[in-house]
């Protein structure tokens, strides 16, 4: 590439076959492009051009008859922008050291920039400290427990014992404390970030205080993260209550455990507490469990749980909580009638609010929404353009993948010259309890809201071979497709596993897989992920009436 080239991705619409790649790489070649590529999947073409030639490559795609849409540029040659040293002691500033920040400080070092990095607290957020780490390892500890007390196989003899709680706490947090050695603290001196210990607070768009000591930088990332946000009940704060962070710490398993909120922490927590030997009760405002899910999603979840023991009370109204010696006591209403839940631990998981308070964003001119959240536009700048925000303090998807990608983009558009938004259109969740529950895309309401022309299947797990021989069949597939187009627009899983199977779905939904495509492929028989090609066959077949392997 000369020095006067720029990388190129450019939006394509229309392309639906390889010929139509073709066409497309040929007008680009002809528009003085240079080494094009055409991918009808990802509706797009990547290529090397002047910025000059731009327009008239667009306009060659247009001629051909397909739609040049929207190009972002990315030149190896300028790369970095804002490495002239503007005045500041940094090029990047990162206030938080979780997932957005490293990837965002890994990646702006790589680039030659000079970066700095503010923690107030524990290094490495949310994920590896207080949540997807210390959770998911208990979680697994809570399942096995509860294998061995309710396995499915007839003839096998097993039992679960009473549970240790405080050395599956210790071994937790051993797990804990290596793997933030490992993934963060070893590698601030590997890259050269320079680590600044205490609060941060703007003193201006160019500044922050810390400890009395001021820093200034080019460019500054907030990706201070969230915590658990506290409803205003009556008497809750009388209480000693638990959070999704102190729930992880116990050292016994409470006899009952009342939960409010049913979202995906409580869910987790909750079904971990249960399979430990608790007692379970989940609350919550909503009539319908999962209520932003498909209905079948809900339902599936709902039997499998409910069949497993966890009590859920749905169309709660808070009216007071009190303590009663060593019991908690949750006044609520359901249906008009007034009804109180006692339990020796109270956990409250009602959502999480941004860590914003302290930052004094007013004097950087950083506007914040209702809830604290840090505003962002889609190139997750803020209402100061030199400062940038990623992660759970925009009250975007509650995910380190999501936080660690937009890390990413933002040193693309802040350091280097790329003006690329961040698109969160294919993001896939999961919720860890078991069966799991992962969904990615549309649902079939948001679909049909966006005005697609929808079919749906619904694939009940005791059609799938694999649920069958685990002999745990409680759970369902359902695939979302365009009528038109036959498109994947979203797929939704319930089943053992859901969060591997989601990923190939991911792919699926995000490059235009058609649910023919998905009938043609050989999915390995006696895997969940066969539950994807079943679930398209079930668009127009019966598949109770196919044999094994059968297409």
């Amino acid at each position: 590439m000369s020095g006067n080239e720029v990388k190129v991705k450019l939006g394509v619409q229309g392309m639906t076959c390889t010929g139509c790649e073709d066409h497309v790489t040929e007008a680009l070649k002809n528009a003085g492009a240079k080494n094009p590529i055409a991918d009808f999947r990802r509706s797009q073409a990547t290529f090397e051009i002047t910025k000059e030639q731009l327009e008239n490559a667009k306009q060659a795609v247009n001629e051909t008859g397909y739609q040049a849409g929207e190009a972002s540029i990315e030149s190896e040659e300028e790369v970095v922008v804002t490495l002239s040293n503007q005045g500041g002691d940094y090029d990047l500033l990162i206030i938080g050291s979780g997932g957005a920040a490293f990837s965002a400080a890994i990646k702006a070092v790589e680039k030659g920039a000079k970066v700095a990095m503010v923690e107030r607290g524990t290094i490495g957020g949310t994920c590896v400290n207080i949540g997807c780490v210390p959770s998911k390892t208990m979680l697994r500890a809570g399942e096995i427990n509860h294998l061995a007390g309710n396995n499915p196989f007839a003839g096998l003899n097993t039992k679960a014992e009473p549970v240790d709680m405080a050395t599956l706490t210790e071994k937790k947090d051993e797990l804990v404390e290596g793997m933030r050695q490992q993934k963060y603290v070893d590698l601030i001196a590997e890259y050269g970030i320079d680590l600044v210990r205490g609060e941060a607070s703007f003193i201006d768009g160019k500044t922050i205080k810390v400890n009395g000591q001021t820093y200034t930088a080019n460019k500054f990332l907030i990706s201070t993260g969230a915590s658990p946000s506290i409803p205003d009940i009556p008497g809750l704060k009388d209480v000693d209550f638990l959070t999704s962070t102190t729930a992880l710490e116990l050292k016994e398993v409470p006899k009952k455990l009342a939960v409010i909120g049913s979202g995906y922490i409580a869910m987790e927590l909750g079904q971990l507490f249960h399979n430990l030997g608790a007692d379970v009760t989940l609350m919550q405002r909503s009539e319908r469990l999962l209520k932003e899910y498909d209905p079948e999603i809900s339902e599936a979840v709902d039997e499998a749980l409910t069949g497993q023991g966890l009590q859920f009370i749905t169309g709660s109204t808070y009216k007071k909580i009190e303590q009663d010696g060593n019991m908690k006591k949750i006044h609520i209403e359901v249906n008009g009638e007034e009804r109180i839940i006692e339990a020796d631990q109270l956990l409250v998981a009602t959502g999480r609010r941004p860590n914003t308070e302290s930052l004094n964003l007013e004097a950087a001119g950083v506007e914040v929404g209702q809830k604290g959240e840090v505003i962002v536009n889609d190139y997750l700048q803020t209402s100061n353009p030199d400062i940038y925000a990623a992660g759970d303090v925009t009250l975007g998807p509650q995910f380190v993948y999501v936080a660690a990608y937009e890390g990413g983009v933002v040193v693309e558009n802040a350091i280097g010259s790329a003006n690329k938004k961040a698109d969160l259109r294919f993001v896939p969740g999961v919720t860890f309890t078991n069966p799991s529950i992962a969904t990615v895309g549309l649902t079939e309401l948001q679909a049909k809201d966006q005005g697609y022309d929808v079919k749906t299947s619904v694939l009940p797990l005791d059609s799938v071979p694999r649920a069958l021989v685990n002999r745990e069949t409680n759970g369902v597939f359902k695939l979302v497709v365009d009528n038109q187009t036959q498109k994947i627009l979203g797929a939704h899983v319930v089943a053992e596993n859901a969060g591997d199977v989601i990923y190939g779905a991911t792919l699926a939904v995000q490059f235009g897989v058609t649910a023919d495509d998905l009938k043609n492929t050989m999915a390995p028989y006696l895997t969940m992920s066969e539950g994807l090609k079943l679930a398209a066959l079930t668009l127009d077949k019966d598949v109770s009436k196919l044999s094994c392997c059968a297409g």
